[in-house]
C-alpha cells in the first residue's frame, strides 16, 4: 500500500464516479464516509476515517495513516401528484424511471509528523434527480419523459496541525465538479418564461467546476469531551451554458456555504456519544432559493435574479453513538432531523427536485480483519410528502402539486492501515 498516492486515488474516483444523484438533507449527503453514515452523519467532533475532512478538515489529525474505499447503493422513491388543475394535469406521477444509484467514495490520511497530518477525501452530492416516464407537464404541451439529473463530485485535500495536545486546526481546498441535464420541460422553453429560449431543456449533459475552502477545529476541552467547529465556503461555479435559460444568472448553480458545531463524549471506554448541528444556506444561491413567483414580476428563468426552486436555508441536528463490543467489533447507531427546504408554496417547480425528506435513522458496524477493517452502514429516510398550498400559478391552471420522497442507503467500505 506504500505505492498508493493521492493522485492515483483521485484518478480512481473520477473514473469510477457514476454521476448518480442522492437527495438527503436537501441535496447534501447526510454523511460522508461509511462510519459517519452509521451515526446518521455525525462527524464534526467525531472523525472516524479518511473522509473526515468532508465534515471537518481538523479531523485529519485524529485518524492515523489509512486508506478508506467504499461504495453506496442509494435507492430513492420519489414522485409528485397534481389535483385541481384547470388544464388537466391532475394525476399521480412516479419519478422512479431509474431506482438504483451506486456512489463511490474514498479517503486517504497520512500522519507526516506528530503535529502535522495530510489527507484527501473524494465524495459526492446529488439530489436533484427525477425520471418521469409519464410527463407531469404533458397537459402544458410537453412530450416524452421528464426530469433533471444533477450530480456533484468533490475532491478535498486537507492539512491539519496540532498546536497543543488534544487540539487540531485544519484547512482544505475543495475542487468541485458538477454535471446536469434536463429533459421534457418544453412548456418552460419560450420567451414568455425564459430569458434564453432554446437553452432550457433537452440539451444533454453540461458540466461546471469551481473551488472552495474549508476550515475547522477540534479540541479536547475535558479528558472525555471533544468539541468541534467547521465551515465550508460557498463554491462559485462556472455556468451551465447549455442551460442558461433555466438557471438564474444565465446558467449559474453555485454550491451553498455550510457550517456547524459538534460534540463527542466518551461516556465509557467502550461507548462514545456525539452530536452535530449543521446549517446549509440553500437560500443564498438564487437559482436554488428564488421562488417561482419571481417569474410573474419579470424575473424569467435564466435571468439575473430570475425564478428558481424556492428552497430555504435549513438546520440539521444529528445524534449518534458508537460502541466497541471488543477489540474487533464496533457498532454504531444514529438519528438526524432536518428542517424542510421545500416550502408548500414551491412544490410545482419542485416536481423536478423533491428533496423533501427530513429524518434519517442509521445503523452501522465495523469488524477488524488481518490487515484491514470491513465496515457497513444502512440508512432509512422515511417517506415525507409536502402538500402544495397556492403552489401552481394561475398561468399554469392553478390547483396544487405535492412532492414525496423516501430513501434507503446501504454503504460498504474497506480500510487498509498504511
Amino acid at each position: 500500500m506504500k505505492l498508493v498516492t493521492p493522485a492515483l486515488l483521485v484518478g480512481l474516483a473520477v473514473v469510477g464516479w457514476p454521476l448518480a444523484a442522492a437527495a438527503t438533507n436537501g441535496y447534501f449527503s447526510h454523511g460522508y464516509g461509511v462510519r459517519s453514515q452509521g451515526v446518521a452523519g455525525v462527524g464534526i467532533a467525531l472523525p472516524q476515517d479518511g473522509l473526515a475532512a468532508a465534515a471537518n478538515p481538523a479531523g485529519t489529525a485524529f485518524v492515523g495513516n489509512r486508506l478508506d474505499v467504499e461504495a453506496s447503493l442509494f435507492r430513492p422513491d420519489r414522485g409528485a401528484s397534481i389535483h385541481g388543475n384547470a388544464y388537466g394535469a391532475d394525476g399521480d406521477y412516479s419519478a422512479n424511471g431509474k431506482r438504483n444509484f451506486f456512489i463511490p467514495g474514498l479517503g486517504y490520511a497520512r500522519q507526516v509528523s506528530p503535529e502535522l497530518a495530510l489527507g484527501l477525501a473524494v465524495y459526492g452530492n446529488g439530489g436533484m434527480n427525477t425520471d418521469y416516464d409519464r410527463n407531469p407537464f404533458a397537459a402544458y404541451g410537453a412530450t416524452g419523459k421528464a426530469g433533471i439529473d444533477l450530480a456533484q463530485l468533490f475532491v478535498t485535500p486537507s492539512v491539519a496541525f496540532r498546536p497543543a495536545p488534544g487540539h487540531a486546526i485544519g484547512a482544505a481546498v475543495t475542487f468541485a465538479y458538477q454535471r446536469f441535464a434536463a429533459r421534457g420541460l418544453s412548456p418552460f422553453d419560450n420567451a414568455a418564461v425564459s430569458s434564453a429560449p432554446g437553452s432550457v431543456t433537452d440539451r444533454g449533459h453540461d458540466s461546471a467546476t469551481g473551488w472552495g475552502l474549508k476550515l475547522g477545529w477540534i479540541g479536547e476541552v475535558l479528558p472525555t469531551v471533544r468539541l468541534g467547529a467547521s465551515w465550508s465556503s460557498r463554491i462559485q461555479m462556472s455556468e451551465f451554458d447549455r442551460y442558461k435559460g433555466l438557471f438564474e444568472g444565465h446558467g449559474g448553480f453555485d454550491i451553498p456555504a455550510s457550517y456547524g458545531v459538534g460534540v463527542a463524549w466518551q461516556a465509557s471506554p467502550a461507548l462514545t456519544l456525539a452530536a452535530d448541528w449543521q446549517r446549509i444556506e440553500y437560500g443564498s444561491v438564487r437559482s436554488v432559493g428564488n421562488p417561482l413567483s419571481v417569474l410573474f414580476s419579470g424575473g424569467q428563468l435564466g435571468a439575473d435574479n430570475g425564478a428558481g426552486f424556492g428552497w430555504k436555508d435549513i438546520s440539521v441536528v444529528k445524534l449518534g453513538a458508537t460502541y466497541a463490543v471488543d477489540e474487533r467489533l464496533t457498532l454504531r447507531a444514529g438519528a438526524s432531523r432536518a428542517q424542510q427546504p421545500v416550502p408548500s408554496s414551491q412544490t410545482f417547480f419542485n416536481i423536478l427536485a423533491p428533496g423533501v425528506v427530513r429524518n434519517h435513522f442509521s445503523l452501522g458496524a465495523s469488524y477488524r480483519l488481518a490487515g484491514g477493517e470491513l465496515s457497513a452502514a444502512y440508512t432509512r429516510a422515511p417517506k415525507v410528502t409536502v402538500s402544495g398550498d397556492g403552489s401552481i400559478p394561475a398561468g399554469f391552471g392553478g390547483g396544487e402539486a405535492s412532492n414525496h420522497l423516501r430513501e434507503d442507503v446501504l454503504t460498504v467500505g474497506y480500510t487498509w492501515a498504511l
